[in-house]
């Protein structure tokens, strides 16, 4: 990459979110929606199923239209740059993606070639990918013989393959073990602090959440806080995460404690 290209996205936001709204017929399910999410940080976007992250990871990857506010990612603007903004993120969804019938290696290769590279640069960065998330030895197994939490690594691992500057992970651990979900979550907060990476982590768990993260509290379609974690409990008076998303939201939730 260009020096002059790089320090450019350097300062940018990975992701600029602005006055966001969305309906479902009457049911709004976004209602002015703004939060960033800066190069290199690990952002959680916390909130109760139902809450609205997946309708806003479905406007930032432009599977709903957004006719209200703005969406950028590394400075472009998702409705007036489709392709070029697009080009720049990594999604991992809640539901499963993977060819389970496919190796790890031709999931990843033909992923890549739908990206426009070639074969052999197609295999080389797979292979890099696979070594990412330390699964490069098992490269030509079968996907179905995969635990849960090999298959989302294999997941994240097929996202960098095309070098983004933003991924979008939502709720990502849903279904796996404890071992699993902090080997995902740890694989996902080096990407972010040795490649620069701008990470939106969508979870309803509290456990998830770190105390040097930024946090996005999203409440019935509405940013309740975005900010830093000890920022959050001092807004909202609490000694823990877990209690200052009680105060703001007034849920008792078992899974939050």
């Amino acid at each position: 990459m260009d020096a002059s290209v790089k320090q450019m996205s350097q300062s940018l936001d990975a992701l600029n979110v602005r006055g966001v709204s969305h309906r479902f017929g009457k049911l709004r399910a976004l209602d002015d929606v703004s939060l960033s999410v800066p190069t290199g940080s690990f952002t959680v976007l916390l909130g109760l199923n139902g809450a609205g992250k997946s309708t806003l990871f479905s406007l930032i990857t432009r599977l709903y239209d957004n006719t209200s506010g703005t969406i950028s990612i590394l400075g472009r603007d998702v409705r007036r740059q489709p392709t070029a903004a697009l080009q720049r993120l990594g999604v991992v969804f809640q539901a499963r993606t993977l060819d389970a019938d496919l190796s790890l290696l031709q999931n990843l290769t033909y992923h890549a070639a739908l990206h426009g590279l070639g074969a052999s640069e197609s295999k080389r960065r797979s292979i890099a990918a696979l070594e990412l998330v330390g699964l490069s030895e098992r490269a030509g197994e079968k996907v179905r013989h995969l635990s849960g939490g090999q298959a989302r690594r294999v997941e994240i691992a097929r996202c960098m393959l095309h070098r983004p500057g933003l991924l979008l992970l939502d709720e990502p651990t849903v279904g796996l073990d404890i071992g699993s979900r902090e080997s995902v979550i740890s694989i996902v907060r080096e990407l972010a602090a040795t490649h620069g990476i701008g990470v939106l982590w969508a979870t309803h768990l509290i456990d998830e959440i770190e105390n040097t993260d930024r946090i996005v509290v999203l409440d019935k379609g509405k940013v309740l806080y975005a900010g830093t974690v000890p920022g959050l409990r001092e807004h909202a008076g609490a000694d823990s995460v877990s209690d200052a998303f009680r105060a703001l939201t007034g849920t008792t939730q078992p899974e939050l404690a």
